[in-house]
C-alpha cells in the first residue's frame, strides 16, 4: 500500500483507498452475500496466473459421497458372515448382487441390483485411526509428516477443470452439499480460490435455502428492488465509473445476481423436478442431495461432494446402520441409475467411502453396547462411472475383516486412477503460486509407468 493509503498490490483495486474499496465491497455484499465468495474467486492472489488445462478425458465430473466418521466395511461392501456373531453381528446375512460372486450387506438391496455399474475396492488401507489424519490421507492421497498442507482431491480437480480455460460456469467448480468437510483444509497450499462452495441449507426442505443464493422470506422481486436501491446509494461507483477495480467488483456482482435470480441458480431449485423423480431418491437430506449433485454435473460443474456424516458408530452401531444404510442405499442406487439413464454415468465418476472402516470385532460390553471403533488397517470404497469397470472387486481382506489379505490400495492409487480418467497426469506438476516443486500425486513404486488400479481402469 502506498503512503497515501491507495492499494498497489497486483491484482487488487488500483488508485482508490483501501477504506473506499472495502466500503464498496460492504455495500454490495450487504445485499448480495454471494458476491464476497465470487470476488474471492475472481481476484484471489494465491492462485496460479495461468490455470492448467486437463488432457482429453473420459470423465468430465466427479460426485464424491463422503461418509464422514468411517463407515463399517463389514456391514456394507465386505461382509464376513463366516466370522460369526462377534464380528458380523445381527446383520450377518449378506445378499447376492447382480454381479456374479459379489455379495454386499443385507441393508443394501437396491445397490445389490446396480452392482454391474460399480466396483468395490475392499483393500483400501493407510493404517491410521485418527479422524483428522485419516481424512487428510484419504482426501489428499498424502501421508502426513511434511510441513506442507496438500490440497484435497476436489481442490486439485477444481484447479485443472475449473480454470478459465476449461470452465466458464457461474456456479463455482467445486461444490459441497451441504456442510464443509471440516477435518482439514480442503484447498491446502493452493489457497482459498480452490476451496469448495458449501451450500448450507437442506435440499429436502420446501425451498432449498442455499447460503448466499436463496434467502428465506425474500422474494425475487424484493431482491431486484434491493439491487436497484444499492446502485442508487453507490456514490463511489458513480464517482469512478471507469475504475478497473470497481469494474471487476461489478462483474462479481453480476455473477452473484445470476446465481440468485438468473438461470444458474435454478440448478438448486428441486421444484423443477417431477415428484416421482424426487421420491425415487428418497425425501431425505441425503437423497435430495444426490439429486442436486446430478443436476450440478448435468450443468457442467466438475466436482461435487455430498457430505453425509454420522458414521462414527462407537455406540449402538447396529441401530445406526438400520437408520442410515437404507437412506444411503436408496440415494446412491438411484443416482447411478439416473446418471446412466441420462447418458452421464460414462462421463461422471462416483466414489463413495469414508476415512477408514470400523473394528470388525463388535464391542458388546457397556458403554459401547454393540459399537465398533476406528479401523484404518482396511476399509472399502465404491467406484463407478467415468470409464471405470463395473461388477469387479479389487483386493481382499482376511476372514475376519481385520487386515488386507491381498492387493493393498493406498488412497493415492485411487486418486491417480481417477485423475487419469479425468485427463489429469497424476505424475505431472501441480501448479501453485508458491512455486513448490510438487507433483499431482506421490509417485508409486515403478515410477511414472506404474499402473493404477488396472483391474477396473
Amino acid at each position: 500500500m502506498r503512503e497515501d493509503g491507495a492499494v498497489s498490490e497486483p491484482g487488487l483495486i488500483r488508485g482508490i483507498t483501501r477504506r473506499d474499496a472495502l466500503r464498496r465491497i460492504a455495500i454490495v455484499a450487504a445485499g448480495v452475500p454471494m458476491a464476497a465468495t465470487l470476488g474471492r474467486v475472481a481476484w484471489a492472489g494465491d492462485a496460479p496466473t495461468t490455470p492448467p488445462t486437463a488432457k482429453t478425458a473420459r470423465a468430465k465430473a466427479v460426485i464424491e459421497i463422503w461418509m464422514a466418521g468411517g463407515p463399517c466395511h463389514i456391514d456394507t461392501f465386505d461382509p464376513k458372515p463366516e466370522a460369526g456373531e462377534d464380528y458380523a453381528g445381527p446383520l450377518g446375512a449378506p445378499i447376492q448382487t447382480n454381479a456374479d460372486g459379489i455379495r454386499i450387506g443385507s441393508l443394501l438391496p437396491l445397490l445389490a441390483k446396480q452392482a454391474d455399474k460399480y466396483s468395490i475396492i475392499r483393500s483400501m488401507s493407510h493404517g491410521n485411526n485418527g479422524h483428522e489424519t485419516a481424512a487428510y490421507i484419504t482426501q489428499t492421497g498424502r501421508n502426513p509428516g511434511e510441513r506442507l498442507v496438500y490440497p484435497g482431491f476436489g481442490a486439485v480437480v477444481s484447479l485443472f477443470k475449473g480454470g478459465t480455460n476449461a470452465y466458464t460456469g457461474v456456479i463455482p467448480p467445486y461444490v459441497v452439499l451441504t456442510a464443509p468437510l471440516g477435518r482439514f483444509s480442503e484447498s491446502g497450499f493452493l489457497g482459498p480460490k480452490y476451496a469448495p462452495f458449501a451450500t448450507g441449507g437442506d435440499p429436502n426442505q420446501r425451498r432449498f435455502a442455499v447460503e448466499g443464493i436463496v434467502a428465506e422470506g425474500i422474494s425475487d422481486e424484493r431482491q431486484k428492488d434491493r439491487r436497484e436501491l444499492l446502485h442508487k446509494l453507490d456514490a463511489l461507483g458513480h464517482a469512478l465509473p471507469k475504475s478497473p477495480g470497481l469494474e471487476a467488483l461489478d462483474r462479481c456482482e453480476d455473477k452473484a445476481y445470476d446465481m440468485i435470480l438468473g438461470d444458474a441458480g435454478r440448478v438448486f431449485d428441486l421444484s423443477e423436478e417431477k415428484d416421482p423423480v424426487r421420491d425415487s431418491y428418497g425425501r431425505t437430506t441425503f437423497g435430495q442431495s444426490c439429486l442436486v449433485a446430478r443436476r450440478l454435473v448435468e450443468t457442467g460443474v466438475p466436482y461435487v461432494t455430498i457430505h453425509v456424516g454420522g458414521w462414527d458408530t462407537h455406540k449402538q452401531h447396529f441401530e445406526t446402520m438400520r437408520r442410515r444404510l437404507p437412506d444411503l442405499d436408496r440415494g446412491v442406487s438411484t443416482l447411478l441409475q439416473d446418471l446412466a439413464g441420462r447418458g452421464l454415468l460414462d462421463s461422471t465418476i462416483v466414489w463413495c467411502g469414508g476415512e477408514f472402516g470400523r473394528t470388525p470385532k463388535v464391542l458388546w460390553e457397556a458403554p459401547w453396547n454393540g459399537g465398533r471403533g476406528h479401523h484404518g488397517r482396511c476399509f472399502s470404497t465404491l467406484v463407478a462411472g467415468g470409464g471405470f469397470k463395473g461388477g469387479v472387486v479389487v483386493g481382499t481382506t482376511d476372514k475376519k475383516g481385520e487386515d488386507v489379505a491381498d492387493r493393498p490400495v493406498h488412497p493415492r492409487e485411487l486418486h491417480g486412477a481417477m485423475y487419469e480418467k479425468l485427463g489429469i497426469d497424476p505424475d505431472g506438476p501441480l501448479p501453485n503460486q508458491r512455486g513448490l516443486d510438487v507433483t499431482v500425486t506421490d509417485p508409486l513404486e515403478g515410477g511414472a509407468d506404474a499402473k493404477r488400479l488396472p483391474e477396473i481402469a
